[in-house]
């Protein structure tokens, strides 16, 4: 990362704090596709005061960057700079707030809130068992899958401004599309509130079991990947597209797409960030000339390009590996 693309940390003078605060803080340990660079800070506040008294304090020419489980996430291999934010078990708590209603850290797990709606007898959160991510994340891209999104069971969302202020965010004010909401740039999502219906918890556990079948029939879980990376166009499955512009296995260094599910990438082992994110370009620009459709990124790319800012070069057209 350059010298102008992120302020220098010797003259970076950043709040006290409770939580832990670490410099040159390594990402690709926390993300699923173990490769990128560094958070110039990491943040991982005691709890929700922490991190707003921090934010508060905090020079706000200073980005702050959200980080859940990194599931959905390319972390460019200069790193990021500013404060990543990473919610730990303070803000990952799941509790009966009323009937058929959760009150959610924004750290929480997908399984772990769908594990407590079965527990208290609440359908309709199943789905969440098959979003490998975090509350605050699924809020802020309207998380979905098996035909549900999170705009469907939110009632509200806690998040902490980039000023430190907390606010409350009603399913309206969130203005959700499809993974898309309008969620305050550099808010930081600490809660929410979801709601279900009466059901039984062994008919929930069933549906529960069913999906994560499903998914580990149809996605490469046990490899290094980054989950669903381009959006589904209207009237098309991204899936087909890539498959129909002959992308199946297509390989850039260490990055491939895969073979058991064409809208999933994968880091073989050695791939940087650049790699991976090359041969999505690839393949975006194959399916565009196949079917005249531009396929929208799902995954979130954040960071700067590091000094190998362009990969090994692209195979030509046809040439899949």
């Amino acid at each position: 990362m350059s010298a102008a693309a992120r302020p220098r940390q010797d003259v970076m003078t950043l709040p006290t704090v409770r939580g832990k605060l670490t410099a040159d803080a390594p990402l690709a340990p926390l993300v699923w596709f173990k490769s990128g660079g560094n958070a110039q800070w990491l943040f991982e506040p005691e709890d929700v005061a922490d991190l707003q008294a921090f934010l508060s304090q905090l020079d706000p020419a200073i980005p702050v960057m959200g980080l859940g489980l990194g599931s959905n996430l390319i972390v460019r291999d200069g790193g990021v700079p500013g404060v990543v934010v990473r919610l730990g078990k303070a803000c990952g708590k799941v509790e009966l707030a009323d009937a058929y209603t959760l009150q959610c850290g924004g750290g929480a797990s997908g399984i772990a809130v769908s594990s407590a709606a079965r527990d208290n007898g609440i359908k309709g959160l199943e789905f969440l068992r098959s979003i490998p991510g975090t509350v605050g994340g699924f809020v802020r891209m309207n998380g979905g899958a098996y035909g549900r999104e999170v705009k469907d069971i939110l009632i509200e969302a806690q998040a902490v401004l980039r000023s430190g202020e907390i606010v409350t965010l009603s399913n309206a004010d969130l203005h959700y599309s499809y993974r898309h909401s309008e969620l305050p740039d550099q808010a930081i999502v600490v809660s929410a509130l979801f709601r279900g219906e009466a059901g039984e918890p062994a008919t929930i556990q069933a549906e529960m079991d069913r999906i994560a079948a499903e998914r580990e029939a149809s996605q490469p879980l046990r490899s290094k990947t980054g989950g669903s990376t381009f959006k589904n166009p209207p009237g098309h499955k991204a899936w087909a597209l890539v498959d129909e512009a002959g992308c199946r296995g297509l390989q850039i260094g260490g990055a491939q797409v895969s073979e058991k599910h064409t809208n999933f990438l994968l880091n073989l082992g050695d791939a940087t960030s650049a790699d991976i994110e090359a041969l999505g370009e690839e393949v975006r620009r194959r399916v565009k000339d196949k079917s005249g459709v531009e396929l929208q990124w799902e995954i979130q790319r954040v960071g700067v390009a590091g000094p190998e800012a362009h990969p090994r070069p692209l195979p030509q057209a046809g040439g899949e590996e």
